[in-house]
């Protein structure tokens, strides 16, 4: 069986004194791209959250990369085994976009040559991004601010890549520039974990998805098992 980047096993999270997910157990493989699909209020963000040792009530198992990180806080989840692109980005409109990127290498910082190796390898991505590297990030599209926020995590380097809801708010372009850019991480070995709203592009980038409702993972399948246009996954699930 190939190495594991994550695994989660019976894990229950919450807050205060209500659990939002129940016994989840959820793996990804060194390489692999997974999707975790669900109707509004099923628990997916509190899933990625858990993971980056945001949510303080949580029992079971969380291993990234062989290391278990249930009970690590979250900057040191955050120094290289895991990196969340958030939901509505959370930029430094302020500060330009060179600014944004160099803040998400941080650990890298006594590194130099490492975090111009990563600024570079995030321009190759996002080369429309170079061109602007000296604009504030408020003067950006919403499609360019999304590509700034996963640049940043990208710059982390982490082992394990999260991304909350990416395609939200985004023009159809904007959408296809970030599924081509997923896709490319995937071609290049990076494990994501995908929360999405828009099934199509969890099937395009994903070789996995699970879903989840209530709280619960419910079902789980590889993408090339389902329909291209997942029709019978949203009329079932999340309909």
């Amino acid at each position: 069986m190939t190495k594991a980047v994550l695994e989660i096993e019976s894990l229950t999270a919450g807050y205060g004194r209500f659990d939002v997910i129940h016994e989840i157990d959820l793996r990804i493989a060194d390489g692999e791209a997974v999707a975790l699909l669900g109707p509004n209020g099923a628990g997916k963000t509190t899933v990625l959250r858990s993971i980056m040792g945001l949510v303080k009530k949580r029992t079971g198992m969380i291993k990234i990369d062989g290391a278990d990180v249930v009970r690590m806080p979250p900057h040191k989840v955050a120094r290289g085994y895991a990196a969340l692109v958030p939901e509505g980005r959370r930029l430094f409109l302020n500060q330009s976009v060179e600014d944004n990127l160099r803040l998400g290498a941080m650990r890298h910082r006594r590194d130099q040559k490492k975090v111009e190796e990563l600024l570079n390898s995030v321009f190759e991505l996002f080369p429309v991004i170079e061109r602007y590297r000296s604009r504030r990030a408020s003067m950006l599209s919403g499609g360019e601010q999304q590509m700034v926020a996963i640049g940043r995590m990208m710059m982390n380097d982490p082992k394990l890549i999260l991304l909350d809801e990416p395609s939200l708010g985004l023009a159809p372009l904007a959408v296809a520039d970030m599924a081509k850019a997923l896709i490319k991480l995937r071609e290049d070995s990076r494990s994501i974990l995908l929360v999405e709203q828009r099934v199509d592009i969890a099937l395009e980038v994903c070789d996995r998805i699970y879903v989840l409702s209530d709280g619960r993972i419910i079902d789980e399948k590889r993408t090339v098992e389902i329909g291209a246009d997942g029709r019978a996954l949203i009329d079932h699930y999340l309909g």
